[in-house]
């Protein structure tokens, strides 16, 4: 008898989440606990309690949704919802703080995709060599940008 079994999905070979860090998020929440007190100096107990809630759900919302996932398997790379297959990278290049802040910066490509975040100085610059691609590299945030090299360059 055959069985209707989904199998379950493999394993990635490589997983990373960056996700915003603690300062950043304190900031943004003591920004909207001052428009909530103004909120509430001017209207009151209820509409300040209903606007100091909603922002407690915003910056969690967003910690989730500024967060970037780093994967690796079934022959693709995923960053975020982009992905591309193993088989088209090029050259990868482990980037320390200040070749990173020069990659993003001052030697720039604008055609390259970026899947940065400003609050880790480190990644990795992957160069595409898909001729229907028209995006000379990749660059990515990365927190263990020795391993994320080391793992791509491997799987390769």
């Amino acid at each position: 008898m055959k069985s209707d079994t989904v199998s379950p999905m493999p394993k990635p070979v490589y997983s990373e989440e960056l996700l915003a860090p603690l300062w950043l998020l304190a900031f943004i929440y003591f920004l909207f606990a001052s428009l909530a007190i103004s909120v509430w100096a001017a209207l009151g107990n209820a509409p300040g309690l209903i606007l100091i809630i909603f922002f407690t759900i915003l910056t969690f919302y967003l910690h989730r949704k500024t967060a970037l996932r780093i994967e690796i398997s079934e022959g693709e790379l995923r960053i975020g919802r982009a992905h591309i297959e193993i088989k088209y990278l090029g050259t990868i290049s482990t980037l320390d703080a200040d070749l990173m802040r020069l990659t993003r910066g001052r030697d720039a490509d604008p055609a390259a995709f970026l899947a940065i975040r400003f609050w880790q100085p480190r990644g990795v610059k992957i160069e595409i060599k898909d001729p229907r691609d028209p995006t000379p590299y990749w660059l990515i945030s990365s927190k263990e940008n020795v391993k994320l090299t080391q793992v791509l360059n491997d799987y390769k």
